[in-house]
């Protein structure tokens, strides 16, 4: 049986190997509190990838909720070092497993999609696939003020979704996901024909920057909670936050093109970002 820092260790690689950007925030903490963050980014990256590439996703997504429900009731053989690891968070942290469902019901909103037609619609799903991420890490890393942080946790995770979504634009297109709001597009005349030939025009430009702006609105929300986390909190969650947020100029800085190539933002600026945070 694999031992508790083998588990451990078996997340870290997972968290390194898929996520840069969260990877370098949250080295920062406390090794408690990194090892738990670690385990918990394993399990949404798992979710993840049964709904990106899984070969029966339905089936498997439904065999994970089972898995889960088995492992809350103390049923589940621990041999996996990911259920192992996320078995110790549970026992070391107060945790809510509320969010932990969310998530696996966000999964199914991508296997089950529906027309997103409002704004409303879209935070709906970012609530589920990315604000969930942040209220799984408030008992860890602000142990005892998960309540009054928990507005900002969600605001966070609705700029950073917005973000991915517009960074994302063509890479989503090309598996027939659509997360731009149809009332959205429709206000700027931009239309589903024109996001599948890749239209990078002034319609398309101006509904881009109406939700970089909401976005952005998230962000400063968020980043005004930062002074309530702990002080071993702040740096990670605020690094994390304009890590990601650095994504937005960097689009613009691309002329919007978000079809056919990638956006991100260099090791050399997330160092940077992370060094002013300290």
């Amino acid at each position: 049986m694999t031992d508790l820092n083998q588990a451990y260790h078996h997340c870290r690689r997972i968290i390194e190997e898929h996520s840069k950007t969260f990877s370098k925030a949250f080295a920062m903490l406390p090794r408690q509190q990194k090892q738990a963050v670690w385990a918990i980014y394993a399990f949404c990256r798992r979710v993840d990838d049964i709904v990106d590439e899984g070969t029966n996703p339905k089936a498997e997504l439904e065999e994970f909720a089972f898995e889960f429900d088995q492992f809350l009731e103390g049923k589940l053989d621990l041999n996996d070092p990911c259920w192992l690891a996320l078995d110790d968070v549970f026992r070391r942290f107060s945790i809510d497993p509320d969010p932990y469902f969310d998530m696996i019901k966000g999964q199914r909103m991508d296997l089950y999609p529906s027309l997103i037609e409002t704004k409303e619609d879209l935070l709906d799903y970012c609530y589920h696939v990315a604000s969930t991420v942040g209220l799984m890490l408030l008992p860890v890393i602000a142990p005892g003020r998960t309540a009054s942080l928990r507005q900002g946790a969600v605001e966070l995770g609705y700029a950073m979704q917005l973000t991915n979504i517009l960074r994302d634009i063509g890479e989503d297109m090309e598996i027939d996901r659509v997360y731009l709001p149809k009332e959205v597009m429709d206000s700027y005349g931009y239309t589903h024909m024109d996001l599948r030939k890749g239209k990078v025009n002034d319609a398309f430009i101006q509904m881009w920057e109406d939700l970089a702006d909401d976005a952005e609105t998230y962000y400063e929300n968020a980043l005004k909670t930062i002074p309530h986390y702990p002080v071993y909190s702040r740096a990670p969650v605020g690094g994390a936050a304009k890590m990601y947020r650095a994504i937005l100029p960097t689009v613009r800085k691309n002329d919007y093109q978000v079809f056919g190539r990638r956006n991100f933002v260099s090791d050399k600026q997330k160092k940077q970002i992370i060094a002013e945070m300290q």
